[in-house]
């Protein structure tokens, strides 16, 4: 199996994670933050959504230019632009040759260079920011009023799937 098969295996399997972390998080409550320098929920699953769709510039242009886009008010659309970017990266990654994985790919930020790597290692480092994110909003559930689902293993709240 090659780094893309991989990364493409487990962007699929981590998937359906992302969506129990995300439903259990009470949408009335996308304002909680833990601390006044923490982000908001709502402004963790925006940035899910909008470092999927820089991977998808980036593969597609070769470059993209992340600058600080604040998540709209209404839940639903935040869902769903998390939804539609992560299906969206998803399908680039199947895509992918294995040649086009060694393309370098540039992210600027507010229009300087920033980082300048192989498309591939690019799309690893975001794939683990992204879980990274998803455990922050683990720790955010129960303080907002949701119950924590199983992420790989029981929670204090779910058991998970039984043997």
């Amino acid at each position: 199996m090659t780094m893309r098969e991989f990364l493409e295996t487990r962007h699929k399997v981590e998937y359906p994670t992302f969506v129990k972390v995300l439903k259990a998080l009470p949408k009335e409550r996308f304002d909680y933050r833990p601390h006044e320098r923490s982000p908001s929920a709502a402004e963790i699953i925006w940035t899910l959504a909008h470092e999927s769709q820089a991977c998808c510039e980036m593969v597609d242009n070769g470059q993209t230019n992340w600058t600080h886009v604040p998540p709209p008010a209404d839940p639903e659309a935040i869902l769903a632009a998390f939804q539609t970017q992560y299906t969206a990266l998803g399908e680039r990654i199947s895509r992918l040759s294995e040649s086009n994985w060694q393309n370098k790919v540039r992210l600027l930020i507010d229009g300087k260079l920033y980082r300048e790597s192989p498309v591939g290692e690019f799309l690893w480092y975001i794939f683990f920011d992204a879980i990274h994110h998803r455990g922050q909003l683990s720790t955010y559930i129960r303080p907002m009023g949701g119950q924590v689902p199983s992420i790989y293993g029981p929670s204090g709240d779910d058991p998970g799937p039984s043997s």
